[in-house]
This record gives C-alpha cells, sequence and structure tokens, in this order.
C-alpha cells in the first residue's frame, strides 16, 4: 500500500483537478481556435492557416479529456453514475458536438468546394462552442446543488431536467468557461500564427481576457453575496467504510468561501483568475505571445482551482437532500482501487507529459498563408 486512505482520497481529489486542468490548457485551445475560426479567417487559406496551427496536436491533446474521465470512474464512481445518469442529455449533446471535430478536421480540405468547406468550418465551430458551455454550465450547476438523492438501495435518484439546468448563475459560469478558452484559443493562434491571422488573433484574445475577467468577478461575488453553500457538521470516520447517507450537512450563508477563511493562502487561486487575464489582455496587445500563453494558462489554472477549493470536499453537491451530497470522503473507490490507479498514474503520467512536450517541440514554429499555398494537399 502506497498511501493511507484518507490520504488517498485527497491524492485522488488533486489529481483529478490537475487531469481537468491539463485537458483545459490543453483542448481548450483546440476549442478556442475553433470558436475563433468562422471570424478570424476571411478567405480559405487564412482558415487553413487557423486549422494547422493546431492541426498536429488536437488528437493528442483529447487524451487529457478521456483520462479525466476515466480517472472520474475509477476514482469517484458515485459522482460518475450520479453525475453521468442525471445530466445525461447534457452528456449526450456535448459528445454529439465533440463528434463533429474529427471529421470537420479531417475531411474539411477534401474538397475544393467552397460551400463543403464553409459547412465543415461551421461544424467544427459548433463542436467547439458546444462543450465548453455545457462544461461551464455544470460546474455552476455544482455550486447550486444538482437535484438527485439516493434511495433505500442507494440507486441515486435524478429529478430534475436539461432545462432546470440553464438557470442564469450556471449560463453565466457557461460564459466563462466558453471566453476564458477563446481567450486561450487567441493567445495560441497568435503564437502559432504570422501575419494577418495574427494581428486578428490578438485581438480577439484580448477582448476575450477582458470579458473572462469581468465574468469571473461577477461570479465571485454572487457566490460571495448572493448564494448558500454547504458545510459538513458531522460525518462518520473518513478513513472507515464508506457510506454516503452517514454524514449531517447544513446550508450557511457565503458556505463556499468557509475554506478561504480557514486556510487564507487559497486566496492565490481567485487572485490569478481576477489578474492574470488582464496580463493576458496587455501581452496580446503589445504583441509578446509568449507570456501571453502563459499568463492565460495561469488564468484557467487559477479559475478550475478555485472552483475546486471553494466545493472542498464536495464534488457533487445535492440540493433536495443536502446530507445525501457526494463528497472526496465518501463517494471514492476502496483503498486498493485507489492505490493500483496511483502506481499506474505514477506511470503513464509523466509518460503522456513527456510525449506531449516532445511533440509540441518537434511540431513548432509559426504557420503563414504561404506555407499553406506551398503545402498543397500535405496540410488540412
Amino acid at each position: 500500500m502506497i498511501a493511507d486512505y484518507e490520504t488517498l482520497k485527497l491524492i485522488w481529489w488533486g489529481l483529478v483537478g490537475v487531469l481537468l486542468i491539463g485537458f483545459a490548457l490543453t483542448d481548450g485551445f483546440d476549442m478556442g481556435v475553433g470558436v475563433l475560426l468562422p471570424f478570424l479567417g476571411k478567405n480559405d487559406d487564412q482558415r487553413r492557416v487557423i486549422i494547422n496551427t493546431v492541426g498536429p496536436h488536437w488528437e493528442g491533446n483529447q487524451v487529457w479529456f478521456v483520462t479525466a474521465g476515466g480517472a472520474l470512474f475509477a476514482a469517484w464512481p458515485l459522482v460518475y453514475a450520479s453525475a453521468f445518469s442525471g445530466m445525461y442529455a447534457a452528456m449526450i449533446i456535448t459528445l454529439m458536438a465533440l463528434f463533429l471535430r474529427p471529421v470537420g478536421f479531417d475531411y474539411r480540405s477534401k474538397q475544393e468546394s467552397a460551400r463543403w468547406r464553409m459547412g465543415w468550418d461551421w461544424a467544427l465551430f459548433t463542436g467547439s462552442l458546444i462543450p465548453p458551455l455545457i462544461f461551464g454550465v455544470a460546474f455552476g450547476n455544482l455550486f447550486l446543488g444538482l437535484p438527485f438523492h439516493f434511495d433505500e438501495l442507494m440507486r441515486p435518484q435524478y429529478e430534475g431536467n436539461l432545462f432546470g439546468l440553464l438557470t442564469l448563475f450556471p449560463l453565466l459560469a457557461g460564459l466563462l468557461s466558453l471566453s476564458m478558452l477563446v481567450m486561450h484559443g487567441g493567445v495560441w493562434l497568435g503564437l502559432k500564427s504570422d501575419g494577418v491571422v495574427r494581428r486578428r488573433a490578438n485581438r480577439a484574445a484580448f477582448h476575450a481576457a477582458v470579458i473572462t475577467a469581468l465574468v469571473f468577478g461577477v461570479c465571485g461575488i454572487w457566490v460571495a453575496t448572493g448564494m448558500n453553500g454547504l458545510t459538513i457538521v458531522s460525518q462518520p470516520d473518513i478513513n472507515g467504510a464508506i457510506n454516503p447517507l452517514g454524514k449531517q450537512v447544513a446550508v450557511a450563508p457565503a458556505g463556499w468561501l468557509a475554506n478561504y477563511q480557514h486556510w487564507p493562502l487559497l486566496m492565490l487561486f481567485p487572485a490569478l483568475g481576477l489578474t492574470m487575464p488582464f496580463m493576458t489582455a496587455f501581452f496580446s496587445l503589445r504583441q509578446r505571445e509568449g507570456l501571453a500563453f502563459l499568463t492565460s494558462c495561469l488564468t484557467i489554472s487559477g479559475i478550475i482551482a478555485t472552483a475546486g477549493v471553494s466545493l472542498f470536499p464536495f464534488v457533487m453537491p445535492s440540493s433536495v437532500e443536502p446530507s445525501h451530497s457526494l463528497t472526496l470522503w465518501d463517494a471514492t473507490s476502496s483503498a486498493l482501487t485507489l492505490n493500483v490507479m496511483l502506481m499506474v498514474a505514477c506511470v503513464f503520467v509523466p509518460t503522456v507529459l513527456a510525449y506531449t512536450f516532445w511533440s509540441y517541440y518537434k511540431m513548432w514554429g509559426r504557420m503563414d498563408e504561404q506555407q499553406i499555398r506551398s503545402g498543397g494537399h500535405s496540410l488540412y
């Protein structure tokens, strides 16, 4: 055994968060570029420049998404079962949107027809727009709590529907998620393109960064002043047998701020989420894309970490039966499962990181319209 049960639960809470941040930092700029594609590319060569800035990497970046989903299933099976059954319609819409991306990349340049290529451009736009919106809406609903509870046989019972998820705060969180990834995509596009596409990308990154900071600030004020949170009053031994119904949970005003009161150093995460977008906007205007990409990564990391530490230790709060909420203490797999997974992660996560950095290093360089015209059919 590598660690005791309590430590393993904390480690996997952190690892799931790292995987989600890794997904947002890599596949996130792919999606941001896809959203910007129809607007920044004014002709076919410019749109091919935009597509080929992410062409060598988008498939590898999907690994983070698949890995995060697999880790969620293996580490928190109750969360996986409750969330995916309750938000089934939203998940199906997300998957259907994601299907448009691989076929869009592969089929877009198969024919010379302008109508054909325009259709696939909008397919890539749709497949890049919908997932960030839905992921943001999902995170926003976690702060409000999801309408589920467990029956006497410990089966999750979900009482809501798709339209019930689309209230104002989750929609605002969806806008935050979208603007954050559009900012990241614009910065990446500025870093990897040249000429007129580069200038347009930097302007788009500037505007998206400002929107990200403003929306994040509004969300923070809402959570602090207009929203109740949950706190654990009592719970069984967190090293003992798992029992999600054995704890007592209270609803408290501004309850999601309690962790910041206990550990003030955690304020670093929302501070990053508020300040780094403005730094990204500044560096984008100055065409300092390397620094802009760094501050964009810090923005995304700070915003996602803020959500995680605000909810801690809750993973899936319930709005109808708060004591049935799932936490990292009572929704996890067995100690043996977490230990085996940790040993596997210690081998394969560094391997994936090493391959990712190697592929970016080997395929580095800016893309311009001249390369598109000379590259012919060897490019997307």
